[in-house]
C-alpha cells in the first residue's frame, strides 16, 4: 500500500487537510530562496497539531548544526531531510547529534546510473533515500521543481532501504508513477496548491484519495 508525503506546509488548515486525507508524512521547508520557507517559531504549532498523528520532516539545504539546532529545540522533528550536497560525513555527524530523528537524503536523478550511484554513496548512513528529477541547469533550487524524470529507470533496481518518489507528481499521473517504480511513497508539493506556496485542501484530498487509489 502507498503512502503520501505533503510538503511545503506553512498553515495549520493544511496540516489538518493533510492528516484528514490521510497522509503519512508532512514536510516543512527551512530554505529561504522557496516559496514555502518557513521559520521555526511559525513552525513551532504545526507540528505540535500534528504530534502523533503523522510524521513530521524538516526539509533542509546544507544547514548548519546552529541552524538545525534552532529547530531541535523544538522538539517536534521526526525526520531531518537534507536537500543539497550534504556528503555522509555530514550526515553521520547530524545522526550522531540527533541520534533520535531519522534522516532522508533527496538524490537527483536522470538516468539508472544516478540511483546506483545514490545506494552506493548514502546506503547504511541515512535511513531514507528520496528520488527526484535532476534540477535545471539554471535552477537556484536543488529540488523542489516541479519535474519528473523518466520512471521507467528505477524498474529492476533494488533499493535496499526505505525511499520515496518525487518531482512533477499529481492526482493524474501518481497511479502511473507508482506502477512503472513500485514506489510505496510518493512526495508532492507545488501540484497541491492553489497558487505558488500556498496549499489547496481540496488538491491535498484529490492527490491523497488517487495514492490510495493506486494501491
Amino acid at each position: 500500500m502507498a503512502r503520501a508525503k505533503i510538503c511545503g506546509l506553512t498553515r495549520l488548515e493544511d496540516v489538518e487537510a493533510c492528516i484528514t486525507g490521510g497522509a503519512a508524512f508532512i514536510g516543512f521547508v527551512d530554505f529561504p530562496k522557496s516559496p514555502r520557507h518557513i521559520e521555526p517559531a511559525q513552525a513551532a504549532p504545526l507540528m505540535t497539531a500534528a504530534a502523533g498523528r503523522v510524521q513530521r520532516v524538516l526539509l533542509t539545504v546544507n544547514a548548519t548544526d546552529e541552524r538545525l539546532a534552532e529547530w531541535m529545540a523544538l522538539g517536534q522533528v521526526d525526520v531531518i531531510q537534507v536537500q543539497g550536497q550534504e556528503d555522509r560525513t555530514r550526515i553521520e555527524e547530524i545522526k550522531a547529534r540527533w541520534d533520535d530523528v531519522l534522516v532522508m537524503k533527496a538524490c537527483g536523478v536522470r538516468t539508472k546510473q544516478d540511483i546506483a550511484d545514490a545506494i552506493e554513496h548514502y546506503a547504511g548512513v541515512v535511513d531514507w533515500l528520496l528520488f527526484e528529477a535532476k534540477p535545471p541547469a539554471d535552477s537556484d533550487r536543488p529540488g523542489g521543481n516541479a519535474i519528473s524524470f523518466d520512471w521507467s529507470i528505477m524498474q529492476g533496481v533494488g533499493i535496499p532501504l526505505p525511499w520515496m518518489l518525487a518531482g512533477g507528481l499529481d492526482a493524474g499521473n501518481v497511479a502511473q508513477a507508482i506502477a512503472m517504480t513500485g514506489a510505496s511513497l510518493v512526495d508532492v508539493s507545488s501540484s497541491v496548491e492553489s497558487t505558488r506556496g500556498v496549499k489547496d485542501a481540496t488538491k491535498i484530498a484529490e492527490f491523497l484519495e488517487a495514492v490510495e487509489a493506486a494501491t
